[in-house]
């Protein structure tokens, strides 16, 4: 059974290139043996992640992200079922919400930056979707 999950947190420390980097890389090396695949948009503290994969695995890594210091405020904003992948052909993907056209932004949110403590589960999930149907997530394999 295949799911998707996806989360926002805040950092602890402001995000950097080298955390950021870090992550990816770590994502690079770990997700392909667990098959798992999605996409990590950031912004100055807010992390929003996309994970697909088997049930188990996700769940484990889920697990694994809720003990991980670098970050709190964890909540989960989308579980479900699915029967494909949307991210399939990326160990992990990336976007940084500052690069973002603003008014995309905007179209999901009343400030114009990503923010997924003050909009609904569902204008977050309609904004990676978007984003990923319009290819603007870098690929990082």
């Amino acid at each position: 059974m295949l799911v998707r999950l996806i989360y926002a947190s805040r950092a602890r420390d402001p995000i950097s290139h080298e955390i950021v980097e870090a992550i990816l890389a770590s994502a690079r090396k770990n997700n392909p043996p667990k098959g798992i695949t999605g996409a990590l948009c950031y912004s100055d503290n807010i992390f929003v992640q996309v994970l697909e994969g088997g049930r188990d695995q996700v769940n484990q890594m889920y697990g694994q992200l809720q003990r991980d210091e670098r970050h709190h405020d964890l909540v989960l904003l989308g579980y479900e079922s699915i029967d494909e992948r949307q991210y399939a052909s990326w160990t992990m993907g990336k976007i940084r919400l500052d690069k973002v056209n603003r008014s995309l932004l905007l179209k999901y949110s009343v400030c114009g930056e990503l923010n997924p403590y003050l909009v609904s589960n569902c204008a977050t999930v309609a904004l990676l979707n978007e984003l990923a149907s319009t290819a603007a997530f870098t690929q990082r394999d």
